[in-house]
């Protein structure tokens, strides 16, 4: 691993090993495995209520989600350090970016790059300690986040971040799998034993594009500095608000579908809360104003809210699922899941 030799003077060099973990920015990885682990509790507790066949006790619930969650940080942090081998051209010209440490000079593009292909594919790899299934899709997560997203859509068309959205979508379908384990017999990858990681799936993929256009909106400018066509520099700002209103109807529909479909698993009670939060969220969505003066540094305030609030939104609809899902099926009635 080498350091670049063109090292920002301004700011110290951190130490190798801060440097790797700001490669693998392990904040926004934190969300992620947030979701593959309440993917993992929520099968386990619907496994203990024998609303799916297999037999879990909580060491195996408490060895999955410590597999997960290493594998999984190093699987993401892997394909985050490879993104920015990748756009080591353009990083520089953006303020949220100039700071990573290859602007920086603190690692060479090509030490990221070395570093990120061997923690992808050892994160990956560890996966198969549960089933061949959740390694499968991890490594479907690296390849297409690296190769469709980063390389392919990303500079190219507005639509990057929704077809790549599918990418960040993937971690409650590996939680699932890793939970479920042996007890899927099919050969198929697409078949989990139950469509709830796949609904799980579709939350995150529908929650993507206004999460990141909100971020686009405020930091507006940014991306058309570094050529990157997000919806906001092509489109324009209305534009992009409008197609965010659609994901939030499309959101709320998801969180809907216990109602027409009560065999799909999930609770009713939890589209009671989907619906409260979908709406919650989609109250921020609604304010973004396209015409909003900037603050004094260059942001949309509202769209920064929005931006902000999407975080706590996929955090409480994966955690709301949990908590409604260990309660006894006997004590919600009605409210309860089908299988």
């Amino acid at each position: 691993m080498t350091i670049s030799k063109e090292i920002n003077p301004s700011i110290p060099h951190p130490g190798m090993l801060n440097v790797f973990l700001q490669l693998m920015k392990l904040r926004v990885i934190v969300l992620l495995q947030v979701t593959a682990v309440c993917s993992i509790l929520t099968h386990d507790l619907l496994a203990r209520h024998d609303l799916l066949n297999i037999d879990r006790t909580w060491m195996d619930t408490f060895q999955t989600i410590i597999i997960t969650v290493v594998a999984g940080t190093l699987s993401a942090g892997g394909s985050n350090s490879i993104n920015m081998w990748y756009d080591a051209d353009i990083d520089p010209k953006m303020k949220r970016t100039q700071n990573r440490p290859v602007p920086l000079g603190h690692i060479s593009a090509r030490g990221a790059l070395i570093f990120g292909i061997t923690i992808a594919i050892l994160g990956s790899s560890l996966f198969f300690l549960v089933h061949w299934k959740a390694a499968f899709w991890s490594f479907f997560s690296v390849a297409f986040y690296v190769f469709i997203y980063s390389m392919l859509l990303k500079r190219r068309t507005p639509q990057n971040i929704v077809i790549g959205g599918a990418a960040g979508a993937t971690p409650p379908v590996i939680g699932w799998a890793a939970a479920a384990a042996d007890s899927i017999g099919s050969s198929n990858p697409f078949d989990l034993g139950s469509p709830i990681p796949w609904m799980l799936f579709m939350l995150i993929f529908l929650w993507t594009p206004p999460h990141f256009w909100a971020l686009a909106l405020y930091r507006s400018g940014e991306y058309a500095k570094a050529n990157v066509p997000m919806m906001n520099e092509v489109k324009g700002p209305k534009r992009t608000v409008s197609e965010s209103k659609v994901y939030c109807v499309l959101l709320l529909l998801l969180g809907a579908v216990p109602l027409f479909w009560p065999e799909s698993g999930l609770p009713l009670l939890w589209s009671i809360f989907a619906t409260g939060l979908t709406l919650w969220y989609a109250k921020s969505v609604w304010s973004i104003d396209p015409l909003e003066d900037f603050d004094e540094n260059g942001r949309m305030p509202k769209a920064a809210k929005s931006f902000f609030r999407s975080l706590y939104y996929l955090g409480w609809m994966f955690l709301v699922l949990v908590v409604v899902c260990a309660i006894p099926p006997a004590w919600l009635g009605s409210l309860g899941p089908l299988v």
